[in-house]
């Protein structure tokens, strides 16, 4: 038995004054462009670091035809910080100028537009149509799929696959929560080395610990 339900109740209770991070604080006013820049900006850096750097950049360009008018020199240098700056330098601006001219400015509301766009993956597109959108998708991250393996939920791979399983085991309803919650959970307890079980909520329902107390 999973206990599904019950464990992402006691998540939510645990976490419940932690949950700040910069897509939740975007969820209260969604703008799905700045939304998707910052997922873009996000990959491989902390949450703080995303949140700095997209503020400088939003007070320097906040609207697709901005940002895919900068200097890509200048750009580079805002998002120097997050690592990997050229190659996200590139994908920010492009991405920008594809949602200026082939959507006017609008970011694309369906799952197929979003991924037709180059440098835009299955993570970042679920975020966009669950923060900005308010659809009942399911982001998964290396937090994500690392929380859900070890819970014993599911037995995956790879992200996509545990998105898919995910979509199987979780009522509905939950779905938008999942990814703030395990994201948290997987940066503060349930790290990828050394996790601090002792400390975890939710300790007596994971699979992870029962193998470690049965050696």
């Amino acid at each position: 038995m999973r206990n599904v339900t019950r464990i992402i109740n006691i998540l939510e209770q645990y976490y419940y004054k932690e949950r700040r991070t910069t897509l939740n604080r975007m969820r209260k006013r969604p703008n799905a462009f700045k939304i998707l820049i910052s997922c873009l900006i996000s990959l491989r850096t902390k949450d703080e670091t995303t949140e700095k750097i997209s503020k400088e950049l939003f007070k320097i360009a906040d609207t697709p035809k901005k940002i895919a008018g900068m200097n890509l020199k200048r750009l580079e240098k805002i998002l120097y910080s997050s690592g990997y700056y050229k190659n996200k330098a590139k994908t920010v601006k492009h991405v920008a100028s594809v949602i200026l001219k082939k959507y006017k400015g609008k970011v694309p509301s369906s799952e197929e537009e979003l991924l037709s766009i180059k440098g835009v993956g299955r993570k970042t597109a679920n975020i966009v149509l669950c923060f900005a959108y308010n659809k009942s998708v399911i982001p998964v991250d290396v937090n994500v799929h690392r929380v859900a393996n070890r819970l014993g939920w599911v037995k995956t791979k790879n992200p996509y696959e545990t998105e898919l399983e995910l979509m199987k085991i979780i009522p509905k309803e939950y779905w938008k929560e999942i990814n703030g919650l395990f994201l948290l959970h997987g940066k503060k307890i349930c790290v990828a080395i050394s996790p601090f079980c002792s400390k975890c909520p939710v300790k007596n329902y994971c699979r992870r610990v029962a193998v470690t107390k049965s050696r």
